[in-house]
């Protein structure tokens, strides 16, 4: 079996506020302890460098998730950078995210970032729309966005993502593509437009359950759906994945291979890592949530795993077809051969058979990918496998 490209995630749990529809991992804290919790990612970093599955790796990326990552200083996410390139090594051409709320930033800000080895960046801006934003609960204004940008581009970065949201509220899609327009004014290298959802032990589900707000029905979702990529393919991206577009060459390399089923750490309060066992199943385990707790078990023990489970090779093949399906490009049936020891069809003939026949799967040679009219019903497909 050979062995994946490892990547680096590193979550920074702090918000100045929880926004209604957040289910990550996050909390509010008016003076965070930046300084343990910078020495309690540098103490996992080490544990997980001595790890047997994690040894003689480089890193393929790193990417700073929250929370709010830009909440932190620009020296804790140089130090632990440095940590991480000196206990694992970077590949050439690493790509480094850092995710930024547009109203805790400015010029100062992203050039401390630049300056420290971040070299992507990826904006919740969410909407430009003033009373979207306040529904949203959002801390910045449509005009943070703009400035946040342009200090952004003038610290030089050069590669750019612009998070958005639709079907909110009683938006119709009309405002919808005006935002839409709007964010393409920008020119970012990088957009992902994901559509609204009520989840679980969130405030938002809370008052939905006891006032329903006015969301799209199943029809006015596909409309959004469809002219988001109509109108991104028209402007020269390409939908590379469900939610997310690209200009040539500008991939979330950190997040496909999410989708590629390549092996990563996770580290800070709440992360979660993966990696390919031997036998051909997968190991994953999630860290602490609280981040005071995470912070002294980190640096009591180096490790802060609260849960962990073993996949067998079946369910981790159903994991990798679940996550590899959202991806333009699909399964490539070979690499499935060499990782999981038989095709797809081995495995999964019967529970996809019926997809095929009815075109919403298609096979493009040795690709297994979702027809243009089977992407809508991606959750439905993939879950036909688990």
């Amino acid at each position: 079996m050979q062995q994946s490209p490892l990547q680096l995630y590193i979550h920074i749990p702090y918000c100045i506020h929880k926004c209604h529809y957040c289910d990550f991992n996050s909390h509010v804290r008016t003076q965070p302890d930046w300084q343990a919790y910078e020495q309690a990612l540098i103490a996992e970093l080490e544990y997980c460098s001595k790890q047997e599955p994690f040894q003689n790796r480089q890193l393929h990326s790193v990417f700073f998730g929250g929370g709010t990552p830009s909440l932190a200083p620009a020296s804790l996410i140089g130090n632990v950078l440095e940590h991480a390139q000196h206990l694992f090594g970077f590949e050439n051409h690493i790509e480094i995210t850092l995710e930024a709320n547009p109203g805790t930033v400015d010029m100062q800000a992203f050039q401390g970032f630049f300056n420290a080895g971040i070299n992507r960046l990826s904006m919740g801006v969410q909407s430009l729309d003033t009373k979207e934003l306040t529904w949203l609960e959002r801390i910045h204004d449509s005009s943070e966005v703009y400035q946040a940008f342009d200090a952004a581009r003038k610290a030089g970065f050069d590669n750019i993502n612009l998070d958005f949201m639709y079907g909110l509220p009683e938006q119709s899609l009309e405002q919808w593509l005006q935002t839409l327009d709007a964010a393409l004014q920008f020119k970012p290298e990088h957009l992902s437009c994901y559509q609204l959802t009520v989840e679980p032990h969130t405030k938002l589900a809370a008052r939905h359950a006891s006032s329903p707000y006015k969301l799209p029905d199943d029809e006015t979702s596909l409309a959004f759906f469809h002219s988001t990529r109509e109108t991104l393919a028209k402007a020269g991206y390409e939908a590379y994945e469900i939610s997310n577009f690209a200009k040539s060459n500008k991939y979330c390399r950190h997040n496909d291979g999410y989708w590629l089923y390549h092996d990563y750490i996770g580290i800070g309060a709440g992360a979660s890592g993966k990696w390919d066992m031997k036998d051909g199943g997968t190991y994953r385990y999630s860290n602490t949530r609280t981040p005071e707790k995470y912070t002294t078990q980190a640096i009591q023990t180096g490790s802060a795993i609260n849960s962990d489970e073993s996949l067998a090779l079946q369910q981790a093949a159903a994991e990798a077809v679940w996550v590899g399906l959202r991806r333009k490009g699909g399964i490539d049936n070979r690499w499935f051969e060499n990782r999981f020891q038989q095709d797809i069809t081995a495995y999964f003939q019967s529970d996809l058979e019926a997809w095929l026949n009815d075109n919403k799967l298609i096979w493009h040679g040795q690709q297994l990918q979702l027809a243009e009219s089977g992407i809508p019903l991606a959750d439905a497909i993939a879950e036909s496998v688990l």
